[in-house]
């Protein structure tokens, strides 16, 4: 379940979930249309109100949740639908692009694609680590700037939305310095 340095986690499992979700409705109406970061994380939590960790998502952290979309593309032999999410300000997809032809989005049925999502999400979270056990918000943040106040320095380049994002990963069982560490990589991508 990993990628090239990335263990998933049950939080990208879920938010990557629900952002497969979102692209399968932009695409059932604007099947050419990219959509921005921001604009795709709007519409799943417009599709789903009530799911904390989908509210708690930001940009910054979008990656490894736009592995999973096309990782489930992958396995069931899809196009990948994730090389419609884009840059906000560039309007370039991210590597979790892979060179998908948007026309070949546009052109496939997708109808069964909900179902198998449901049991992809079932394997991968049967994956997870078992050390990353998930935390409740409070302790992640108090872990976090217990950490943070002993590696002040190494913090200087973390954004607010970084911080948020960090903090999503600590909930999701990973220690303040690997949240950290991918976290700074995420900004470098994003351009933050």
């Amino acid at each position: 379940m990993d990628a090239p340095g990335i263990a998933f986690t049950v939080n990208d499992i879920d938010v990557g979930a629900r952002l497969v979700e979102a692209l399968l409705a932009h695409v059932a109406v604007a099947p050419t249309a990219t959509i921005a970061y921001d604009a795709l994380l709007a519409q799943a939590r417009a599709m789903y109100p009530r799911d904390a960790a989908l509210g708690r998502a930001v940009p910054v952290g979008i990656g490894p949740k736009l592995q999973i979309v096309a990782r489930f593309c992958q396995e069931h032999g899809y196009p990948n639908i994730a090389a419609l999410a884009v840059h906000p300000v560039t309007g370039q997809p991210g590597p979790h692009a892979d060179g998908a032809d948007i026309s070949t989005i546009a052109a496939t049925d997708w109808t069964a694609a909900p179902a198998q999502l449901a049991a992809s999400v079932k394997s991968w979270r049967s994956l997870v680590p078992a050390r990353l056990k998930s935390r409740a918000e409070r302790p992640a943040d108090v872990a976090w700037y217990a950490w943070f106040r002993t590696h002040r320095a190494e913090c200087t380049h973390v954004t607010a939305e970084g911080k948020l994002e960090i903090i999503n990963m600590v909930m999701a069982g990973l220690d303040p310095e690997s949240a950290l560490s991918r976290v700074l990589a995420a900004q470098a991508a994003y351009g933050a």
